[in-house]
């Protein structure tokens, strides 16, 4: 396919664009909000590696570690576009509004909307938590308190959200590959020097074996080899189609296949549930109340609790997430319109049953696969205090999103090759 990259401008303009945008997010990333002592705050930093805040510096690629501009990175976004599915999937208003023409693109600017007043809230938390915090020793990290550093800190970290979710957007719709989704994926990817130098020092340091770290090594590798095989794994379930006899000709007819992924829901479900745990880590962090310090240091990494919940999560949001992506229903109507029907099935009702069961057991390995992907790595991980680059979220991430990028460029190539052919085939009917 690399080979073929030249050959297709308009993909090479799409490639261009979404490297440009993700370039310009990062140089945002190291942009700092101002009143704040940098030292006092990455002293604080320091003093929290290996709890959820961590974990979450990690997700927004060091922009809240630094506490830039984009420190609050697309978590704001995600989560409300987590609201507005769910609130889509109970309120049949907005069910009917997303099925109406024009429907989709208000509920894009409701979850806009929302995206500026979580971002708010959230900036406003932060900032009057980090007034109460300080590095080591007393070293304050504001530098000047007061309502003038709260309003200037909400309106910074409103703006740079809003500013990550206009990047993702344009991303999506004018480059190759999810937005989102991306620039998740080269926050994660940024830290990967900074992780391969930590695992160095450790070994050093003689915090870690070397032979534990190869071991280690060998298990990124082969779980991501398990992600490329799931990502890639699909029932094709047989549509026979009847021939229909037109005027003299025999037209239609032959045997189709619909098929259905193991993990229809991709990588969303990782991330939404990775928004829920670090949309409140980041404020209770920021806060010395002993009850929400107890409640973070409950939910740090690798712990019984913080794994439950993710789970929990991320199995919730696999079959939420697939059932928006597919609705048996109205794979049933479309296929008896078009006079499809599945061998040994009745068309209608009980195909959609058939489709429905067959969709349920396979979202229930795929909530099982990314759960057991997400969480098992990280168990042994965090026993052996690797970085958490290494984990299985972030891997599954990565791949999942590099996996989608590249079939989208690849759908790109072979639209721009069926247009070429039927460009070609007009020039020869002239003849």
């Amino acid at each position: 396919m690399a080979s073929s990259l030249g050959k297709v401008p308009e993909l090479n303009k799409r490639i261009l664009f979404t490297c440009a945008l993700l370039i310009v997010y990062r140089i945002g990333v190291y942009v700092p909000t101002p009143g704040i002592d940098a030292v006092a705050l990455a002293g604080f930093f320091a003093q929290a590696k290996g709890t959820l805040l961590d974990m979450a510096t990690m997700f927004t690629g060091g922009a809240l570690e630094n506490f830039s501009v984009f420190a609050l990175g697309i978590m704001p976004y995600i989560s409300a576009s987590i609201i507005l599915q769910l609130l889509t999937a109970v309120m049949p208003q907005l069910e009917n509004l997303k099925k109406e023409s024009g429907g989709q693109e208000k509920i894009t600017k409701y979850t806009r909307y929302l995206t500026v007043v979580l971002s708010a809230v959230q900036g406003l938390m932060i900032a009057i938590g980090l007034e109460s915090m300080s590095g080591p020793g007393t070293s304050p990290i504001v530098l000047h308190g007061g309502w003038s550093f709260r309003i200037m800190t909400m309106i910074t970290l409103t703006g740079g959200s809003v500013f990550i979710m206009w990047l993702g957007e344009q991303i999506t719709e004018r480059g190759v590959g999810n937005g989102i989704s991306l620039i998740i994926f080269a926050n994660i990817v940024a830290r990967f020097p900074s992780a391969i130098v930590n695992m160095i020092k450790l070994i050093r340091a003689g915090e870690m074996n070397v032979l534990i770290a190869i071991l280690l090594i060998i298990l990124m590798f082969a779980v991501i080899a398990f992600i490329v095989f799931f990502e890639s794994a699909q029932r094709k379930i047989p549509i026979q189609y009847p021939k229909r006899v037109v005027g003299r000709k025999v037209m239609g007819g032959g045997t189709q296949h619909l098929p259905m992924k193991v993990n229809a829901a991709g990588v969303i479900p990782p991330i939404f549930a990775s928004s829920i745990l670090f949309f409140p880590a980041t404020i209770v962090q920021f806060t010395d109340n002993s009850i929400m310090q107890g409640f973070a240091d409950l939910m740090n990494p690798g712990g019984v609790m913080y794994n439950l919940v993710f789970i929990i999560a991320t199995i919730f949001f696999t079959f939420f997430y697939t059932a928006i992506q597919y609705n048996p229903k109205e794979i049933a109507e479309n296929l008896k319109k078009n006079g499809g029907f599945i061998p040994g099935i009745r068309p209608g009702a009980n195909t959609a049953t058939h489709l429905d069961m067959i969709l349920t057991r396979l979202t229930f390995w795929g909530a099982i696969y990314l759960a057991g992907v997400c969480v098992l790595p990280s168990i042994l991980i965090w026993r052996f205090n690797v970085p958490f680059y290494f984990g299985g979220t972030s891997l599954l991430i990565v791949v999942g999103v590099a996996i989608d990028t590249a079939q989208q460029a690849q759908s790109h190539m072979l639209s721009r090759n069926y247009d070429g052919l039927m460009k070609k085939g007009k020039g020869k009917s002239k003849y």
